[in-house]
């Protein structure tokens, strides 16, 4: 019994058996050993402590017990205290180790629970911090923040944290799609499609009930985007081809038809209005985005689209002409005449185009647009000889609008300044002509130099009067003048109807 209360008190990891039998040295060494666990084990760690550590302490404590037993059989000092209280004090004490290593695995508990709300907390952390970023310079941190919750309720399912996890998705769902509560539609398309791939990643089961919210945010966002841009930059097709291709059956993807067709239906309108080339521009666009989406019924409008861009860019022309921009109406009615040769309007943009040409160099032709019809009356002729070595083309407006080419003269000549007059267009010789019958009326006129002719021979405008009973005579010819001692071709006035005789 002696032998069993010493073993017992020397198990407790105080060195009491010992001290009952005055061996201190070897109490001192149970100290010790006791101290350095403390030390170690203090305070709980979630890792616990090495398990070299426990063992050695635990190889220590028995080696004292069975130390401590053989030293009480043989000692003397051992018989001056009562066994029957030796064991029971010991077998109280071991309540002392025994309680401590409950207590230490509660508080390592604690201390693991702690460590997972901590790193719950930093995807917290993580979360609030790429919410203040846009989407596409955040996403490495939300996906960051998204592995801490996954790894929580996954590999600690038990734990307070992982049981926190759901709500913090909730929350890490709210923060990524954030710009679809704030109505910022195309903004939230780069987040929502994030947020629709995250059940392939990270399971449906983890996400519940958020794996699926993402589908009707997402319709409703790439719609609003997508016809917010129609017409503008970028048109809105990628938005609403991934709408119809990803949620064809959705309401979203169902109002995709008429709100393109609402869309050219106001632009053709506007085609009518102050801003003709603008509205032309847009239905452009419309018709481009329209028959690039995949669905039938909507890439059909692209034919009204293009019937309004007809109108428009015939209205663009006659309105560039009105506010005196030449040279672009020039360019937009001859595109619309080659184009759009079988309508109506093709010979009346062909001859606004042509005084748009001669009111570039002789801005009083564009006072006004080209007659539509034809008028009646009278027609006086008027004869344009060529006695230029270039081919001439002469584009004229007034009453009738038109032009005319005259092929380059064999054999003919450039002129100095003093002879041209004298010597051009000499009688008794055979010159390329033209006859052009006029009506009555002011015309502007302008002649272009044409094959053959050098980069430094002038256009030449000019205008007159054509006046009933009279035919008229007029020659063109090359004339060159010394400037500064260079030699520079010119075109000279080579018009001059009131020279004509009494028809």
């Amino acid at each position: 019994m002696r032998a069993v209360g010493v073993a017992l008190l020397n198990l407790t990891g105080l060195g009491l058996g010992y001290a009952l039998l005055g061996r201190w040295a070897r109490a001192a060494v149970c100290w010790a050993a006791t101290a350095a666990l403390l030390w170690v084990a203090l305070p709980a760690d979630p890792d616990g402590v090495p398990g070299g550590l426990l063992a050695g302490y635990l190889i220590v404590l028995g080696l004292a017990a069975a130390d401590g037993a053989r030293i009480a059989r043989r000692s003397p000092r051992a018989r001056a205290w009562r066994p029957a209280v030796a064991v029971g004090l010991g077998v109280v004490l071991l309540a002392v180790p025994v309680g401590g290593a409950a207590f230490y695995v509660s508080a390592r508990a604690e201390a693991r629970e702690q460590m997972l709300l901590d790193r719950l907390e930093s995807g917290d952390e993580r979360v609030a911090a790429a919410s203040l970023r846009p989407f596409g310079s955040a996403r490495g941190a939300y996906a960051s923040a998204l592995g801490v919750y996954r790894g929580l309720a996954e590999d600690h399912p038990g734990s307070r944290a992982a049981r926190l996890v759901p709500d913090r998705l909730k929350a890490y769902y709210d923060a990524v799609a954030a710009p679809y509560r704030k109505k910022q539609l195309c903004e939230a398309v780069a987040p929502l499609t994030y947020l629709r791939t995250l059940p392939g990643t990270v399971g449906r089961k983890l996400l519940g009930r958020l794996a699926d919210w993402p589908d009707e945010p997402l319709a409703e966002s790439l719609y609003g985007c997508g016809v917010s841009r129609l017409g503008g930059v970028g048109g809105g097709g990628e938005e609403l081809g991934e709408l119809l291709r990803t949620f064809p059956e959705s309401a979203p993807a169902r109002r995709v038809g008429p709100a393109i067709s609402e869309r050219i239906a106001d632009q053709v309108a506007a085609v009518k209005g102050d801003e003709p080339c603008a509205a032309t521009d847009v239905l452009r666009g419309l018709g481009a985005t329209a028959s690039a989406l995949p669905a039938a019924d909507v890439s059909a409008l692209r034919a009204d689209a293009d019937r309004g861009v007809r109108d428009g860019v015939y209205a663009c022309g006659v309105d560039q002409f009105g506010e005196k921009k030449f040279t672009e109406a020039r360019e937009t009615l001859t595109r619309f005449a080659r184009a759009y040769r079988g309508d109506g309007r093709a010979r009346h943009a062909r001859d606004i185009a042509i005084a748009a040409e001669i009111a570039d160099d002789r801005p009083t032709a564009g006072r006004r647009l080209p007659p539509s019809g034809r008028p009646g009356g009278p027609r006086m002729d008027l004869v344009i000889s060529n006695d230029a070595p270039n081919t001439v083309e002469v584009l004229y407006t007034g009453p009738v609008t038109g032009s005319v080419t005259l092929k380059a003269c064999g054999g003919c000549e450039r002129y100095n300044a003093a002879s041209g007059s004298r010597l051009a267009c000499k009688a008794g010789r055979d010159y390329p002509k033209a006859r052009l019958r006029l009506p009555a009326g002011s015309y502007h006129f302008l002649y272009k130099h044409g094959t053959g002719a050098t980069a430094r021979v002038d256009s030449y405008s000019a205008g007159s009067k054509v006046q009933p009973g009279y035919s008229y005579t007029s020659c063109t010819y090359v004339i060159e003048r010394d400037r500064f001692g260079l030699d520079l071709p010119t075109l000279p006035d080579v018009y001059e109807p009131a020279s004509g005789t009494r028809g």
